[in-house]
């Protein structure tokens, strides 16, 4: 017992050192307000976890490059895929060289594609995002980045079933996709965004009928 008194005094000081540590990293992250014809969503975004990828989508964000755009790929209890195209459907020009994906760094700092997180959308190759990104509207453990066992041919998991491929196929398929923030506000608008009627025009599948239009986004702090 007299052990445990001395070294109380000491536990809290640690405890309250910490709590004030995590306060300050909070307060110190990224918030961007997302405004559009829905409503408003506020993303905080995790340098720490995902460094050039929310250094990257900041650069477009200050550079305005979502103002006007619209979510074009709309899959309810998957994903909502915004910020490349307008509403008469013209792509925005790219101001920035595609990035090195971060998937596997932001897995190891437990930033997965849940529910509500932000994620860079890609090509087939792992190191082609640029300016386009989606929210999870569920949790797509698949587009996470997996480690892949030794040997060639190599067995992985996606959605459950059990595949074989060749090791270079297999590492396309499971390099993933970088998370790099979270939907902290406005969760509700995503919900509504996620249930809208959609349509196919062209090449794009699941267009929603009436436009669901990015006002501004614009960095908070």
């Amino acid at each position: 017992m007299k052990l445990i008194k001395h070294f109380a005094p000491l536990i809290a000081v640690f405890f309250t050192a910490l709590s004030v540590h995590q306060t300050t990293l909070a307060e110190n992250l990224p918030m961007v307000e997302m405004k559009t014809s829905m409503g408003d969503i506020v993303l905080e975004l995790y340098p720490e976890k995902a460094p050039k990828t929310v250094a990257n989508f900041l650069k477009y964000v200050k550079a305005g490059q979502y103002n006007h755009t619209i979510f074009h790929r709309v899959i309810d209890n998957f994903m909502v895929q915004a910020g490349g195209f307008d509403k008469q459907l013209k792509e925005k020009p790219v101001r920035n060289p595609p990035i090195k994906l971060e998937a596997k760094y932001a897995l190891e700092h437990d930033l997965k594609n849940d529910i509500g997180t932000i994620s860079m959308a890609r090509t087939s190759d792992p190191n082609s995002a640029r300016a386009q990104f989606f929210i999870n509207v569920n949790n797509n453990e698949f587009l996470n980045h997996q480690i892949l066992p030794d040997g060639d041919p190599v067995e992985f998991t996606r959605q459950g079933e059990t595949i074989s491929a060749p090791r270079k196929q297999a590492l396309l398929a499971t390099a993933g996709y970088t998370p790099f923030g979270r939907v902290v506000q406005g969760m509700d608008v995503v919900e509504k965004i996620k249930a809208v009627p959609t349509k196919s025009v062209g090449v794009f599948q699941n267009l929603p009928i009436e436009p669901v239009i990015i006002e501004s986004v614009k960095l908070m702090k």
